[in-house]
């Protein structure tokens, strides 16, 4: 159920973001704010016991790090200043929402709602870059950059399906 949220939330956001057209500095702050909501989910997931989702949150810490750092040096170069949005401002509430309930969570009860989340979260991002962002994005070096996410995005997915799939979950449920 927890899951069938998540993926109702990210699906709006993909037709929130569908239904306005975005400029470069929202999209910038999208991107953004996607990165930072993996960095701080990764963050409240380093606790966990079992060593393959420890491993996954580190991940995600890292490379949305990395992520963020990459949006705001092209946001400098190219003189864009990120622009807050519909669409930015409702995924930092439903990640506000996730995690609230997942610091109310322990244990495996914790992992399989982190990992599951995280399994929805990255189809609906990989969807919304290359359904919305992708086509919205004006500025040619913000859209290269964008598709050039992807396949980290791609990767994510992957990693989050095979831990799910350890997990006992079903690769790729939602």
């Amino acid at each position: 159920m927890k899951t069938l949220i998540a993926v109702a939330a990210l699906a709006a956001f993909a037709a929130r973001a569908e239904d306005k057209k975005l400029n470069d500095p929202q999209i910038a702050t999208i991107a953004l704010t996607a990165h930072q909501i993996d960095i701080d989910r990764g963050k409240l997931s380093l606790h966990s016991k079992n060593a393959e989702v420890k491993q996954f949150a580190e991940q995600m810490v890292n490379d949305h790090t990395a992520g963020k750092k990459e949006v705001l040096a092209l946001a400098s170069k190219l003189g864009v200043k990120p622009q807050a949005s519909d669409v930015s401002k409702s995924l930092q509430a439903d990640a506000r929402k996730a995690a609230a309930r997942l610091k109310k969570e322990k244990g495996a009860a914790f992992d399989k709602d982190y990992i599951d989340t995280e399994v929805a979260y990255h189809q609906a991002v990989i969807d919304a870059v290359k359904t919305v962002l992708i086509p919205g994005a004006q500025n040619a070096e913000v859209k290269t950059a964008l598709q050039n996410t992807v396949p980290t995005l791609e990767g994510h997915l992957q990693h989050a399906k095979n831990v799910q799939a350890q997990l006992g979950g079903k690769p790729g449920a939602k």
